[in-house]
């Protein structure tokens, strides 16, 4: 349904020109994958830029990557479409970039502008790096071609191309800035967490032209709301983490944490568009050790890849044990390795590899760079909630692989990939002098896209593959390993790996685990595998081992927790079988049933000329409250348009035109489904037919205020305040009205009368 309503202030047609307070000029993240329409590349290296798939510059994917080859010596520039800069001095160009280096060499990297469509550029920063990294810009702009009517702007590279291997970009924005302006840039807390006591940590950044010496913030999860003011000291573009003191108790389950930005020093926040922030985060049932995937792309006739493949046997060698290991063979440098596979290509194109070495380590492109020991100890030490056990054995020249998953957190839109290995290699013998090779890749099973993984948490996963590996590269069927990993296949993370049992029979699981509730006690019950002979039982409450080795097939405890997770493990002399998990967590611990609702009453609250304010028009969009509401997002013409903690919503033009704008809630427990569109139609000639329609006197008022139509009978009429709460409902189902308002405080009111918003002023 929707709903129509004519006035005679205007707004924009578009919603690029439905200005914010703080006015962004442009914005693009590179979401596609070619060069955005408008965008351009001028003067040398055409053939160099790409979008990639990746999100190395720090934004999400994809991004644009400028690369070395074709080779070429001086500029190039990634342009942006020309805009509109009349009356404007000064703008803020933001972006993030990682440059991936080749050689020490510096190479200048800068922002220009042209008003002339490229013929003169005036450069407004620049600098030099030689070094890899991330990085993230953000310059004020203040060159010739302010306040000019077409403007273009360009990120430029100034150097030798062969000094680099890539440079990647995201996420440009070109905007005015505000007095007083914060900007929550990210919620440091991990997507995937252990149960217990959690630190809720957040980073902001100054994106005002006055310093913050204080604010207030607040993150809910879960019902509760935390409220926190911070002191600090931070410049214009200065950035800061920080910790709410008070930690979120949470048990195992799936949760939405919402940060929002109150008030910057002691005061309202000029731009409240960039103040909150919303992401899910999951509470594992259990965790395990972690084991690290490296994944190697090199080949036996590429010459720098002798020095990284040393580098990696010395490191592994003397690190057994704590890592996963699969090496691609690349068709490059012609001739190309001759163990290179389709399979092995489909992982180059798959994580974008442009040339070798390079190594990816669980799942983020390192470069030609070796993993170190520390870093090994690092992910070791840290906890993996995925768990994978089992083995393989061979019939013949036949391999059978049995692999078992257990996710202690839900998984969606992963893959278990499973690589069986050859751990030296000799007849592959290049170019580049080397006469053995490690942990080369023979065959993906069942193919190099993966198999498929979607489970709840608790809820293991078997695969099992067969495969002739004469029909491989392989030389000694005696030298085999099998790798297996867990990766999100679009974002690339890796919850987990290891290397299976060798040349054994896969160790079994337990069969119909129970937990029932005892008095005060809880037993739990199961049977033994349904192959193989146990040595015992290891049982794990809440993360603890409470029973090692038993020889039992039940168990009890006090009920004395709020939750209980129970894990059983079948022991095989050394070895031991997949987990399977019982809990006593209804729906998953804290799934929220209560229905989130789309808002309700939308209403537009139009004002020309407003004293102080930079448009001709401002535009409070409005609805009614949503109970257990953490925010709402805008939408305007279909399009994504901001995010408000409130239920109202503050917008400007300069210009005439139709708009239609909805919202969604933001719960606990999710997203709404979109509210009712509510269309603003305007145009100059209706004026006369709005403020004739209806008669409000006095208004200015102080006890009384009185409406009446000639033409229309009144139905409903609704009061709010000045922040969009509802404090009055009246049916009226006549022509005229009397509303006593001497018990309101004085302040400004906006009356929704059928649908036409009317602001009145009670003195």
């Amino acid at each position: 349904m929707r709903k129509t309503l004519l006035l005679a202030l205007a707004l924009f047609f578009a919603v690029a020109s439905f200005a914010q307070n703080r006015a962004l000029i442009l914005s693009e993240s590179f979401d596609g994958n070619e060069l955005p329409e408008g965008w351009s590349i001028k003067e040398n290296g055409s053939g160099n830029w790409s979008a990639s798939p990746t999100d190395n510059a720090g934004g999400v994917p994809n991004e644009m990557r400028l690369y070395w080859n074709p080779t070429f010596f001086g500029k190039t520039r990634l342009c942006t479409p020309n805009v509109d800069l009349t009356g404007i001095t000064s703008v803020v160009f933001s972006f993030k970039h990682y440059l991936d280096n080749y050689q020490s060499n510096a190479s200048t990297l800068g922002i220009a502008t042209s008003s002339d469509n490229g013929s003169t550029w005036n450069v407004g920063w620049s600098a030099n790096y030689n070094t890899d990294g991330q990085y993230s810009i953000d310059q004020i702009i203040t060159t010739s071609d302010m306040g000019k009517s077409s403007v273009m702007f360009c990120i430029y590279f100034d150097g030798n191309a062969s000094n680099i291997d890539y440079w990647y970009f995201d996420d440009v924005t070109i905007s005015t800035m505000e007095d007083n302006d914060v900007k929550l840039s990210n919620i440091v807390v991990a997507n995937y967490l252990s149960a217990g006591d959690v630190e809720v940590s957040f980073s902001i950044q100054n994106v005002g032209s006055n310093n913050i010496s204080s604010f207030e913030a607040s993150y809910e999860v879960d019902g509760t709301t935390v409220n926190e003011t911070f002191n600090t000291s931070l410049e214009t573009f200065a950035n800061n983490q920080f910790t709410f003191s008070e930690k979120a108790s949470l048990i195992p389950g799936n949760y939405d944490l919402t940060i929002n930005i109150a008030s910057i020093n002691g005061g309202d926040d000029d731009d409240i568009s960039n103040n909150v922030m919303s992401k899910e985060i999951k509470v594992a049932m259990g965790s395990t050790k972690r084991i690290p995937m490296i994944e190697h792309f090199s080949s036996s006739t590429c010459g720098p890849c002798v020095y990284i493949n040393t580098q990696m046997h010395s490191v592994c060698s003397s690190n057994p044990g704590k890592f996963a290991y699969v090496k691609y063979p690349m068709y490059w440098p012609s001739p190309g390795d001759p163990y290179n596979t389709d399979e092995a290509t489909a992982r180059k194109t798959y994580y974008n590899i442009g040339g070798v070495p390079n190594v990816i380590y669980d799942g983020v492109n390192i470069g030609a760079v070796a993993v170190t020991a520390s870093q090994l100890d690092e992910s070791i030490n840290s906890d993996a909630f995925v768990k994978i056990k089992g083995a393989f054995n061979l019939d013949g020249s036949t391999i059978n692989v049995v692999a078992d998953v257990l996710p202690y957190v839900a998984l969606e839109g992963c893959r278990v990939f499973v690589t069986v290995n050859e751990k030296t290699t000799y007849s592959n013998t290049g170019t580049n002098g080397e006469t053995e090779f490690h942990h080369i890749m023979m065959k993906m099973l069942e193919n190099a896209e993966g198999n498929e993984l979607t489970a709840e948490a608790g809820e293991y996963q078997r695969y099992e593959f067969t495969y002739d590996m004469s029909q491989t590269h392989v030389e000694e069927l005696s030298d085999l390993e099998v790798a297996v990993w867990v990766q999100h296949y679009n974002s690339m993370e890796v919850f987990n790996s290891t290397f299976l049992n060798e040349y054994t029979e896969h160790n079994y699981p337990i069969q119909n685990l129970q937990m029932t509730e005892n008095g005060n006690n809880l037993d739990i019950v199961w049977e033994a595998p349904e192959t193989g002979n146990p040595t015992g039982y290891d049982i794990i409450v809440n993360g603890e081992l409470v029973a090692e080795n038993t020889q039992n097939t039940s168990y009890s405890f006090s009920n004395v927790e709020s939750y209980y997770i129970v894990e059983v493990v079948a022991k095989y002399g050394e070895t031991e079988s997949i987990g399977v998990v019982v809990n006593n967590i209804s729906e998953s611990g804290n799934d929220n049933d209560d229905p989130c609702n789309a808002p309700t009453n939308l209403g537009a609250i139009i004002e020309k000329d407003v004293e102080g304010y930079e448009y001709k028009f401002k535009v409070t969009m409005t609805w009614d409250a949503v109970e257990g509401a953490t925010g709402y997002e805008v939408y305007v013409n279909g399009s994504w348009f901001g995010m408000s903690s409130d239920n109202f919503y503050i917008a400007g033009s300069d210009n005439e035109g139709t708009f239609d704008f909805a919202v969604t809630t933001l719960c606990a427990n999710g997203e709404s489904e979109m509210s009712e569109s509510y269309t603003v139609v305007v145009d100059d000639d209706a004026l006369e037919e709005y403020t004739n329609r209806f008669e409000i006197y006095p208004n200015p008022a102080e006890d009384f205020v009185k409406i009446s139509s000639d033409n229309n009978q009144i139905s409903v009429i609704r009061i709010y305040n000045v922040i969009g709460v509802m404090i009055e409902e009246i049916e009226v189902n006549s022509n005229d009205i009397e509303i006593n308002i001497s018990n309101y405080n004085p302040g400004v009111y906006f009356f929704n009368i059928d649908g036409e918003v009317v602001k009145v002023i009670r003195n």
